[in-house]
């Protein structure tokens, strides 16, 4: 099963940096999940939620734009030519820092703030794209 952002793509468009959810961000829902299994096995659906909500949340940035794709029955979709984002932003709290997970939000010309939750590593996404960004708009020699 191809992902989202395999499908998205378009002509001589080529991912160039993929973010992923980290497991820190679902650490509630699994020790939850665990608290959960000694009340007639409820702990295994706080499992599958947190494996869902891993499985199911994809964003990357590619040479033309920036996807996310979060959910699975519901879906919600963000994509935003590069020449639009305007900035991205990173929010982590006390544990976001400890283990480096936060969330990304992303703001476009003309869109809403697009955040997205619990992405690992947000500082080395941002920080890759701001580079890819500025690569983009000099002028070659």
């Amino acid at each position: 099963m191809a992902s989202y952002i395999e499908g998205a793509l378009i002509k001589d468009e080529k991912v160039i940096y993929e973010g992923h959810v980290s497991i820190w961000s679902l650490a509630h829902w699994i020790v939850f999940g665990f608290i959960g299994l000694a009340f007639f096995g409820l702990g295994f659906i706080l499992w599958i939620v947190a494996f869902i909500r891993y499985k199911t949340t994809e964003m990357a940035f590619t040479n033309k734009r920036v996807i996310a794709k979060v959910g699975f029955i519901r879906r919600r979709t963000i994509e935003l030519n590069i020449s639009k984002v305007e900035s991205i932003q990173v929010d982590q709290g006390i544990f976001g820092r400890i283990f480096n997970f936060g969330t990304l939000i992303i703001s476009g010309a003309g869109n809403p703030q697009a955040p997205i939750a619990g992405i690992s590593d947000p500082m080395a996404f941002r920080r890759s794209f701001m580079e890819s960004q500025d690569q983009t708009a000099r002028p070659t020699d």
